[in-house]
């Protein structure tokens, strides 16, 4: 195992836009090298894994215009909200694309997403015991998004055949899979430390 302590030598702030930025750092290499590394900076971001009580998932579709496509998603939100806990965040996901709330809430995933160039990271919580609420419809994707409820083994059936696509719900799909086969043993609390995420 390496003990090169990777220090970042110089770090500029290259461009901000209103969710990313993108930074460049400097860092020292092992042999007494440097190499630079262009960062985006992230807020992160929270996903639920929906389930009912007949074991269907709930999936969003929504446009996303980098692929310009719609994409079958997860209800999902950038941690944006200053001081908002990252439970709290899903919660309001929830309400807000899918009219919902839930009884019991787990931590089922975290993933960084792509850490060769972006810092970051996604946590997906379980959300059961699920009940409708009033929807308070946002701006922009989330007025023209629309919901379906899914058997999840069919789900997991179009992530496999590649159907969909977006990478936390792939990821949450097959760990919600995973739990379901487990009868849920083994998850974290909804309040559950989470080291990747910036304080």
């Amino acid at each position: 195992m390496s003990t090169h302590d990777h220090r970042v030598l110089t770090s500029d702030l290259v461009y901000e836009g209103r969710v990313i930025a993108v930074r460049k750092d400097v860092v020292s290499m092992p042999g007494d090298t440097s190499s630079q590394r262009d960062v985006v900076v992230h807020p992160g971001a929270v996903g639920v894994v929906a389930l009912d009580d007949r074991g269907r998932v709930l999936l969003v579709t929504q446009y996303r215009h980098p692929v310009r496509r719609r994409l079958e998603e997860l209800p999902a939100g950038l941690l944006d909200v200053p001081e908002e806990p990252a439970l709290e965040a899903a919660q309001r996901e929830l309400r807000e694309e899918a009219g919902l709330s839930a009884r019991t809430w787990h931590v089922l995933v975290d993933t960084l997403t792509s850490p060769g160039m972006t810092d970051e990271a996604i946590r997906v919580y379980l959300a059961r015991g699920v009940q409708q609420v009033d929807r308070d419809v946002q701006e922009h994707e989330e007025v023209d998004l629309t919901i379906e409820w899914v058997e999840l083994d069919q789900a997991v059936r179009r992530v496999l055949a590649g159907d969909i696509e977006n990478a936390m719900c792939v990821v949450g799909l097959l760990a919600a899979d995973r739990a379901v086969r487990d009868g849920f043993s083994g998850l974290r609390p909804a309040d559950a430390a989470w080291p990747a995420r910036k304080p």
